[in-house]
């Protein structure tokens, strides 16, 4: 039968038969019953435990983001932040922010400012952590340290750890022979079990020393994970571990269940390489009495090629994403689907609507692929989908701080974004977007085997044609009264050309624009006449007007270009 410990709110801990007994020195202290094969999984027993330091409200979740200021944030830690943010506030839960900086050589300011930038740039607010405090704090892991060594210090008087003074030589041979031995390199140094003389002669000689935690030879531990089910460890493959280093300084496994514990976290949710780590983790929980969370380990972000997501594939950091245009929206909607879905076939949610569909049981365990091209496709859907005065002030300014407007704001503005917003994908597209349609690579279009086809069906009559329209003030008169004007002109021109459709279209296009495709060439042409007359264009985009063009098109030696001349080369270089 059964029997239940160390009852809490979260956890169930069945304790089955199966365990050898340990020698263990101070044995009166140490409970043998307590770990033969645990089991672990979701219920609501009272907490028994009077040594838990804080509890939060019955039922409460309360799920935390600890990242380590080492870097930038990756998109798999930001997926992780979100997880926990979406299932937080779809259990009315709080969001904690906890900075895992006892890594003091690689820990750094500025990694933790760009943490907490990209966190609040992704929209992911937290309850409690830096900036915002809280009742559990404080949560930097570096001004923890001594509350990391009572506990300590309490594993050490109920006998769960025990000092251990091998040295780094000591160490490495048993490694040496285990590997010989074709066996896993777990502790089996005489510390476990000295006396308590053998102990008080090495601290007289100031010997260092780390604690290590009693781990039981036999035996398994079960979880219940919420997203894989159930996962079992032997405990015979671990060996006592570390909890505190000689220099004083606690172990990540030791620091981040003390510090879970005593902020009364309900549910760790995490990425699935921390999966090795619930075994010690959940010891040091048993051993201290502490309420077990449920814990909920989430897939890997795969690359295209199936591998882990990496530098290697290019851009995988948050603070890289923002550079290359990418909304925040975007990036939070992209994120949530890497290995969840509401079972439903809409792709598109606003961070509130992610929040009132997301389950955890929806998250896939399987590893989700990271795919670039479809990342871009959403942000160019959700750019698109911007209330129109929100994209014209973004790329108005955008365009300003580039140096190709003078201005961010006007008619030329607003005609600018909707002409070219249906091919912008990222912010940045947005500069080569406008620089296109100021340029007239008119040559260089010539030149090209599709322009070819253009320049010998009659181009030179067409342009001929094109240039009395314009020093007629005809096609001035026309551009002058917008879209109407434009239209009622280019059918006029079409009919004395007997020309329609493509073979009408397609020349005009190369005269007036010096490309082959583009937006809409009636609005673009507009566009060209208002950019030559309102002075929005910045002096260094060396923005070629309509009336420059035109010039162009006088000097183009058409008899030469049908000869296919090498002077194509050099007058590309000038038409830029």
């Amino acid at each position: 039968m059964a029997t239940l410990l160390g009852g809490s709110p979260w956890t169930r801990i069945r304790v089955l038969p199966d365990f050898a007994p340990l020698l263990l020195r101070r044995s009166s202290l140490y409970n043998l019953n307590k770990f033969r094969n645990l089991s672990v999984s979701a219920s609501s027993i009272p907490s028994s435990s009077s040594d838990f330091p804080k509890k939060a409200g019955e039922g409460e979740v309360r799920v935390r983001f600890a990242p380590s200021p080492t870097g930038n944030l990756h998109v798999g830690g930001a997926r992780t932040a979100l997880f926990n943010y979406l299932f937080a506030r779809s259990k009315s839960g709080k969001f904690v922010l906890r900075i895992e900086d006892t890594d003091l050589e690689r820990s750094t300011k500025e990694s933790e400012d760009a943490l907490l930038r990209d966190l609040s740039w992704l929209g992911l607010e937290w309850d409690e952590g830096p900036g915002v405090g809280g009742e559990y704090g404080p949560y930097r892991q570096s001004e923890r340290n001594s509350l990391y060594k009572q506990y300590a210090e309490k594993l050490l008087d109920l006998g769960h750890v025990y000092r251990c003074f091998c040295s780094n030589e000591e160490l490495e041979k048993m490694k040496e022979i285990a590997k010989l031995k074709q066996l896993p390199p777990v502790y089996t140094g005489k510390w476990a079990t000295a006396t308590e003389d053998e102990v008080q002669g090495e601290l007289a000689k100031g010997i260092p020393y780390t604690y290590r935690f009693r781990v039981p030879k036999e035996g398994k531990l079960k979880i219940n994970d919420i997203i894989r089910g159930e996962v079992s460890w032997g405990l015979d493959t671990l060996g006592d571990f570390v909890i505190m280093r000689s220099n004083g300084q606690p172990v990540y496994n030791f620091c981040v269940t003390i510090d879970d514990a005593t902020m009364a976290i309900s549910h760790v949710i995490r990425a699935e390489e921390h999966l090795p780590n619930t075994l010690r983790q959940a010891l040091i929980y048993e051993a201290l009495g502490f309420p077990m969370p449920n814990f909920a380990h989430v897939s890997l972000i795969l690359a295209t090629d199936r591998s882990k997501l990496s530098k290697r594939h290019g851009a995988t950091s948050v603070g890289q994403f923002r550079e290359m245009g990418y909304l925040p929206q975007a990036m939070v909607n992209y994120l949530a689907l890497l290995g969840w879905g509401d079972g439903t076939e809409n792709e598109f949610f606003s961070l509130q609507q992610l929040v009132e569909k997301f389950s955890i049981d929806r998250v896939n365990k399987s590893g989700a692929v990271f795919d670039l091209t479809k990342l871009r496709w959403m942000n160019g859907q959700h750019l698109r989908s911007l209330p129109p005065e929100e994209l014209i002030k973004l790329l108005g300014d955008r365009w300003k701080t580039a140096g190709i407007l003078t201005q961010a704001e006007g008619a030329f503005l607003m005609e600018a974004v909707e002409l070219l917003k249906d091919g912008i994908d990222l912010i940045t597209d947005a500069d080569q977007a406008l620089s296109n349609l100021l340029s007239y690579p008119l040559y260089a279009t010539l030149a090209s085997p599709e322009g070819k086809t253009v320049l010998e069906d009659k181009l030179s009559e067409v342009a001929s044609s094109l240039l009395a329209a314009y020093d007629s003030g005809e096609l001035k008169v026309a551009l002058e009264e917008d879209h109407t004007g434009w239209q009622k002109w280019v059918k006029g021109f079409g009919k004395s050309l007997k020309r329609k459709g493509k073979g009408l279209f397609m020349p005009l296009r190369v005269l007036l624009t010096g490309k082959l495709h583009g937006p809409d060439m009636g609005a673009s042409v507009i566009l060209l006449h208002k950019a030559g007359t309102r002075s929005v264009i910045a002096p260094q985009v060396q923005f070629i007007t309509l009336e420059e063009r035109f010039k162009m098109l006088r000097e183009v030696d058409w008899e030469g270009l049908n000869k296919d001349q090498p002077h194509l080369e050099s007058a590309v270089v000038v038409s830029h």
